[in-house]
């Protein structure tokens, strides 16, 4: 039967994943133990998982997978309020769209480390230096897809709207947003993955001491 079928195909592909990731992380131990490199440039698998563990005994991982994520939701949020006004009024004004949405789109383009040297001019070695970088990778995303959204709307639900006797307001939140609604889900969930890129490269530039929880929160 094709659905006996169709099962089979999808077992075999998870299968061959299996295979394939753990003779990855094997091989990857076997080349470890040999001591080619360092075990600083090239720690075996096994010591990784110790390392993990202990981190986990002696209460530093937690506190520190805590803190990342504080700088995430902290960092995300604020892109999340900058980001989505920002681009809907860029997708509503062509003046606008023509002069800070074109600066916007080129800076959207930097890598995130690139804000790296900013932020420790600015804020110096501090969780606010990590917070900028992470937003400055978050937000210009977030603000380019929902100047888009806006933009491809079709005009002709607005004019629909309109002939109908909505309001600019009603416009606003019976027809632009709910067909804007599916572009700007998709793009908060692109902030959030750069937002990730981001705190990943703002995490380069110090690390709180985290032995104990007392100073684990600047």
């Amino acid at each position: 039967p094709r659905s006996w079928k169709m099962s089979w195909i999808r077992n075999t592909s998870r299968w061959r994943r299996v295979v394939f990731f753990t003779g990855l992380v094997l091989g990857w131990e076997v080349v470890a133990r040999l001591g080619i490199w360092p075990p600083y440039l090239l720690p075996a698998p096994s010591d990784v998982v110790a390392t993990l563990a202990a981190g986990v005994r002696n209460g530093t991982l937690p506190i520190g997978i805590a803190i990342s994520l504080r700088r995430l939701l902290i960092g995300f949020g604020v892109s999340i309020l900058i980001g989505l006004p920002l681009g809907l009024l860029l997708g509503r004004s062509r003046v606008l769209d023509e002069t800070v949405g074109s600066l916007i789109l080129g800076l959207q383009t930097l890598p995130s480390i690139c804000w790296l040297p900013l932020a420790l001019l600015w804020f110096g070695l501090s969780e606010r230096a990590i917070l900028f970088v992470v937003v400055m990778g978050a937000v210009l995303s977030i603000t380019v897809s929902a100047r888009d959204s806006m933009r491809n709307i079709p005009p002709i639900y607005i004019r629909a709207a309109r002939t109908m006797g909505a309001y600019r307001s009603k416009i606003y939140l019976h027809v632009i947003l709910p067909a804007a609604l599916p572009s700007i889900i998709t793009g908060l969930k692109l902030g959030w993955s750069f937002a990730w890129r981001s705190l990943m490269a703002g995490e380069l530039l110090y690390v709180y001491n985290i032995v104990s929880p007392r100073n684990a929160m600047p």
